[in-house]
């Protein structure tokens, strides 16, 4: 499945997501810090959702209370449920 997510409080604007039982197979993120957030999606591919979400949740940046891979770890979130 593919699934698009609109981050809040990052300078990314869109998170494409596509999953196969329970599996992620890629990410790409839209906006933001290119090296940053294509590092990320390089290393979550593979993973299972669960996994993911408890590495990445919770990444603060820059003071914001949030970051593209907490927005990230969000979207999964959505997924799961």
């Amino acid at each position: 499945m593919i699934y698009e997510y609109e981050p809040q409080g990052v300078c990314s604007r869109r998170i494409i997501i596509e999953t196969e039982n329970d599996i992620i197979k890629s990410v790409k993120f839209i906006g933001g810090c290119d090296g940053n957030t294509q590092g990320v999606a390089a290393l979550i591919a593979g993973m299972k959702i669960d996994d993911a979400i408890s590495r990445i949740k919770g990444i603060d940046c820059k003071g914001r209370g949030t970051s593209c891979p907490d927005q990230l770890a969000k979207a999964l979130e959505k997924i799961k449920q």
